[in-house]
Order: C-alpha cells, then sequence, then structure tokens
C-alpha cells in the first residue's frame, strides 16, 4: 500500500484541510463546523460508472498511437466507447430507479461512465448515507458544505458505480499561472500600457515581440519552430479546441488580445458550455482568458469550446466528463489543479507495492475520463504545477517555522495520470539585474527554477532579502500511479525518493507526521514536454478582471493551451485527430533521440529546485521542447 497515516483517525479530515489550503494559498488552518446544512439546498453529484473490459480498453488505446497496427489513428466515437466499454442498460436502469426512489434527478452521458444527479442536500445526503454539514474556513471565511461523516456507496450502486462525485462543494484547485518577483527588473525596459503588433517581424512570425516578460504565442512560435506550418496554410482550420476551467471569462478579452497582436482569427469562434451553472466571474478568470488566449492563438482559425464549471472536485470532474462525452474537441487542455496527495485520506504502506484501498475517488474518476478520451483521439494536456519539485509549497507554506508544513517530493493532479500528457516549464535566453547589481543571464533554454534568482539575490545582496522557494516547473514521480508502459525505456526515468513526508509543525504540540510517502516507488514520471513557462520570459494577457493588459504573467498554465493549440494544428495538418500524444512522443524520442532533425530539444541546463537539466529525460522538463515542423513531418510519415 502507498503510505502511512501515524494517526488514522485524522485522515479524512486532514485530507479536506490540505484541499482547502491549497485553494487558499496559505497555511492550513481548520475550518468550523456550523452544523447540518439547509436541507433544501440543491447540489450536484456525479456518478462515475465501472468501465466493463478496462484492460481490453488500454490495450486498443496503444493500438491506435501505434505505426503499423492496424488500427493505427482509428479512434471510437462516444457511441462505440458506451457499447464496447461503459455501463450496461440494465446497470444504468438500477442506478437510476435507485436514484428516482430517493427523489433524485438523474441524467446518463452517452459515453455510459457518468451519471449526472440533482436534488437537495438533505436528499443526496440520504441517498449516499452520510450528513453534510456546513463549514466556513478559518482563512477566507469562504462556506461551504461537505459530508460530516463517511459517504456509504448503498448496495443497489455497489456493482455500477465506482465514484460518487461532488457532495462537497469546497473550493478546491489552485491555477498554474504566476508573475514576476516584484523585487527583480530586467535590463530591457518594457511598455505594457498597450499591444503593439509588428514588432519583431524579422524573428519569422509578424505577432511576435521579442521581449522577454511581453511574449505573445508569436514568439512562442519562433521559439519552437511552428512558423512552417503557418506557411503551409496550416492555421488548426477544421479543428477544435476544448477548454475544461474552473472560473468564468468574457471572451472579447480573447478577441482584444488576437486582436492586439495583429492576429486573424476565426469569427465567432468561441462556444462556452457552463456545467453545473458554470465558474464565477473571480480572481481565476484570467486564467481562462489565458487559455482561450493561447490555445487558440496558437491555432487561429481553430474553434473553441470552453467547459467551465464551479471551482469544485465535483465539477472539475463533471466538467471533464461532458468535454470528453460530447466528443466535439479534436484537443482540451486544463491548467488547474491540486497535489496529488492531497487526494489521499487513508495511506498506508507496503514497501513500494501498491494497493487500492485509499480515498483516491477523484483520481479514479479522472483518470476513467482520459481513458475515454484517449481512445475517442482527444489528446487531453494538463499543467504540472508552478511549485517546482514540492507541489505542496503553494498551498500550505513550507519550512520548519511555527503552523507550517514540510514540503516533501510531491507531483500535480490530473497532470500526475498516465493518461494525460503533463505540460512543464522551461526559461528562455535572457539577461536580468536588480537595482544596479551585476546583470545575470540564462544563456540558453534552462528548467524553470526560480533558485536562479534566490542564488543571485544571495550571492549579491546577502541571504534572506527575498525567499522564492521552490517556485518552478512543477516535475517529480507519482506515488499512486505506475510507471507507465511508454516510459519503460526512457533514458532519465527516477524512481520516487527516500525519506520524504508531510510534517506538520504545530507551535504548541510540536511536529506531527501526516503522511509518509514510499520510496523507491516506480511511478509515473511528470512532465511529458515542456515550453517556456518561467514569468522573467513570461508573456502578455489580456484580462478584464485583473486590469486589461499585463505583462510579465508566467506558469505551466501557458505551456498546456499552447500545446492543445498545436495539437490543433496537427489535427489539421494530419487530417485527423493525433491521438494520445505521450506513446507517441516517447516513441520519437527513444528511437530518433535528440539533434537537427529531432522533434525534441533537450533541456541540459537549470532545475526545478531537485531534478536537473539533462541530456535526456528530466523530471524537469520531461522529455524536452518541441520542434513542432519536424513533429509534424514524423507523424506525417507514419
Amino acid at each position: 500500500m502507498l503510505a502511512k497515516l501515524h494517526q488514522k483517525a485524522l485522515a479524512a479530515s486532514f485530507a479536506i484541510l490540505f484541499a482547502g489550503a491549497a485553494a487558499a494559498g496559505q497555511t492550513a488552518q481548520p475550518a468550523v463546523d456550523m452544523g447540518l446544512a439547509a436541507a433544501s439546498q440543491g447540489a450536484n453529484v456525479t456518478l462515475i460508472l465501472k468501465l466493463h473490459n478496462q484492460d481490453q480498453l488500454e490495450n486498443l488505446i496503444r493500438q491506435t498511437v501505434t505505426p503499423g497496427n492496424p488500427n493505427y489513428h482509428r479512434f471510437l466515437t462516444t457511441r462505440q466507447f458506451a457499447e464496447r466499454f461503459g455501463a450496461s442498460d440494465a446497470q444504468i436502469a438500477s442506478v437510476q430507479a435507485y436514484l428516482q426512489k430517493q427523489g433524485l434527478r438523474s441524467e446518463v452521458m452517452g459515453s455510459k461512465m457518468a451519471i449526472r444527479v440533482h436534488g437537495t442536500l438533505a436528499q443526496l445526503g440520504q441517498a449516499f448515507g452520510t450528513t453534510i454539514h456546513t463549514y466556513r474556513a478559518t482563512d477566507s471565511g469562504r462556506v461551504f458544505h461537505r459530508p460530516a461523516t463517511p459517504v456509504a456507496m448503498p448496495t443497489a450502486l455497489a456493482d455500477t458505480v465506482t465514484v460518487i462525485s461532488g457532495l462537497s462543494n469546497e473550493r478546491q484547485f489552485i491555477s498554474h499561472r504566476i508573475g514576476t518577483p516584484k523585487a527583480v527588473s530586467r535590463t530591457t525596459t518594457f511598455a505594457p500600457q498597450s499591444l503593439q503588433p509588428n514588432l519583431q517581424a524579422a524573428g519569422g512570425n509578424p505577432t511576435a515581440t521579442g521581449v522577454p516578460g511581453n511574449y505573445t504565442v508569436g514568439d512562442v512560435a519562433n521559439f519552437y519552430d511552428v512558423n512552417p506550418l503557418y506557411d503551409r496554410g496550416v492555421t488548426g482550420k477544421g479543428s477544435t479546441i476544448g477548454i475544461v476551467t474552473l472560473s468564468n471569462f468574457d471572451p472579447a478579452d480573447a478577441q482584444a488580445y488576437w486582436d492586439g497582436i495583429g492576429l486573424v482569427t476565426k469569427p465567432h469562434r468561441i462556444t462556452q458550455v457552463h456545467v453545473n451553472g458554470g465558474g464565477a466571474m473571480d480572481d481565476g478568470s484570467g486564467e481562462t482568458a489565458l487559455d482561450v488566449e493561447q490555445s487558440g492563438g496558437m491555432a487561429p482559425k481553430a474553434s473553441i469550446i470552453v467547459y467551465d464549471a464551479p471551482n469544485t472536485s465535483g465539477d472539475f470532474v463533471a466538467a471533464f466528463a461532458r468535454a470528453v462525452s460530447d466528443n466535439c474537441a479534436d484537443s482540451i487542455s486544463t491548467s488547474w489543479g491540486l497535489p496529488e496527495i492531497f487526494n489521499f485520506a487513508a495511506l498506508n504502506v507496503d514497501g513500494a507495492a501498491m494497493t487500492d484501498t485509499t480515498d483516491v475517488g477523484d483520481l479514479r474518476a479522472f483518470h476513467q475520463v482520459f481513458l475515454e478520451a484517449a481512445v475517442q483521439g482527444q489528446s487531453v494536456f494538463a499543467a504540472s504545477g508552478d511549485s517546482g519539485a514540492y507541489d505542496t509549497v503553494r498551498g500550505l507554506g513550507h519550512g520548519d517555522g511555527p503552523g507550517q508544513f514540510s514540503a516533501p517530493l510531491t507531483v500535480d493532479s490530473p497532470a500526475s495520470d498516465p493518461f494525460i500528457t503533463a505540460a512543464g516549464g522551461t526559461t528562455t535566453p535572457y539577461s536580468y539585474s536588480f537595482r544596479g547589481g551585476p546583470t545575470g543571464a540564462i544563456k540558453r533554454e534552462s528548467v524553470w527554477g526560480w533558485d536562479y534568482i534566490q542564488h543571485y539575490f544571495d550571492t549579491n545582496f546577502g541571504p534572506g532579502l527575498v525567499d522564492l522557494f521552490s517556485v518552478g516547473g512543477g516535475g517529480g514521480v507519482s506515488v499512486y500511479w505506475h510507471e507507465p508502459f511508454y516510459q519503460w525505456f526512457t533514458h532519465g526515468i527516477r524512481r520516487s525518493e527516500k525519506r520524504q513526508a508531510l510534517v506538520f509543525n504545530d507551535p504548541k504540540a510540536g511536529p506531527t507526521t501526516l503522511l509518509e510517502l514510499p520510496g523507491h516507488f516506480h511511478g509515473r514520471n511528470v512532465p511529458d514536454i515542456s515550453l517556456n513557462a518561467d514569468p522573467e520570459t513570461g508573456y502578455l494577457v489580456v484580462s478584464s478582471t485583473d486590469g486589461g493588459v499585463i505583462s510579465s504573467i508566467g506558469g505551466t498554465s501557458f505551456v498546456a493551451p499552447q500545446l492543445n493549440g498545436i495539437s490543433a494544428l496537427l489535427t489539421q495538418s494530419l487530417g485527423h485527430r493525433v491521438g494520445f500524444w505521450n506513446p507517441q512522443v516517447y516513441f520519437l524520442q527513444n528511437v530518433f533521440g535528440y539533434g537537427r532533425y529531432s522533434a525534441f530539444n533537450s533541456v541540459r541546463d537549470g532545475d526545478n529546485w531537485f531534478y536537473y537539466g539533462k541530456p535526456h529525460y528530466t523530471p524537469g522538463a520531461g522529455i524536452g521542447t518541441l520542434d513542432v515542423a519536424n513533429l509534424d513531418a514524423f507523424l506525417r510519415a507514419f
């Protein structure tokens, strides 16, 4: 089994506590139980149904991305998936009969793998054997509801339902975007008040600026050899991009961005699908805006469907399930996530072996949805996080100070799922300085980790002026998902490190070890592919909720939608969907390596505070960055 909670009685409460802290971005504090939730309050729940013949499904996915196989790039429709791998009509009828008896309304998705359920909190609590209470978060004051007692799977559902998702509406996930440290200035002078097109036409793409911190999708095209596709008329025409997000946004922001950099786009291209009422216009709206701007900017003639939902685990699952079951998007990305270990409520350790007795329902729910996407040929991308190799730091705080958590090596979810492409981050070359200090420089593209800035300040101004630990591209080793088949023969794949634990340092009670993580575990390595993500070499964004045009924004939030847009270009170029990226790109890297004609560039410098750049795979940057023109040529050759 995975790991051991020293105090099992605290297991479930700490799992919820961690999630709330991640959303708040502060050191975690217990939420206050305010008693039974309003019985008449409405809520949505998603039931994930057990797959039939999952081994056959995974084998078919491998066949669809194996050149020479009769099923190569022959993908299933949603209906075909439902017939072969979804629940039977009899099973669904039994579940719906139970729900109807409880007074609940239900709707079966076309995949026959998920059922949307709506009712009151009293009805849902009764149906799933729990009581639902209202809580107030002590850090943010936000009020939410969640089960006060463990959920019991009803006998009528046990043989069909694998996950009940959505009984809590606690805010869960953080977006993986970040700005520059305000103390640092570059040697370049910026004028970010307005977008100015055609600043670097000589760079290969007229929409590029060539200015670190003011980069656009045109600069991405220059960096990663996308322009040859544009020169052939490949603009994403005929393809559809999907964005799964947890905040609403103003589509006018995206159009203002494209117009501002002089990009000609398909008109009326954005469709919004508000899942379970949709996301709010809030501090995450800028995330949704940049996702649309970056993906749609890379593929300017592609259509875009934005699936937005409230920021809860159940709604995130529901939004992904809807995007995949609709099967309209050829590629999908998300830039929201949560440390993988926050999904664990009760864990035990048995060497490096795993048994699925943990409360990891959302991990399982996402996994089944991603399996469906893969066999339908939908390429799916997720940001790997912005806390380097220590994914919990951004949410919980770190160090040995009072009321803080330790920082074990961790990865982000859903990026850690083996059937999604995890998007990591790099720093492209630039120079920097601070208040007359010496000039520093990143001389070639490097793994993104702000320890290079930390070192600059510690060396030139003395330690203690800034604390940038552990900002950088997310990466490491999953302690839940096994090493997938496409990483078996990849040089540089790592196992989990020993002596990793989540420890809470209480100012009165002292340190308490909450969670011990398994060492030497053969886990899924993250990320898969990286692109520029350092805010110091970051981007322009238009977000009305953030004040309009802003600069020096970065994070792996940019890389996931950029890969999404690139996948849309490849879809047009190939004349069909690309399918699940990972087996294809790892095969190309393993067989053809790096070099002038490779589809990849190795990232040999930098680190994400633990994993260093290497001339092969590294959990700092995956298999490296892309040469999109070469990747396109390889895929068209098969």
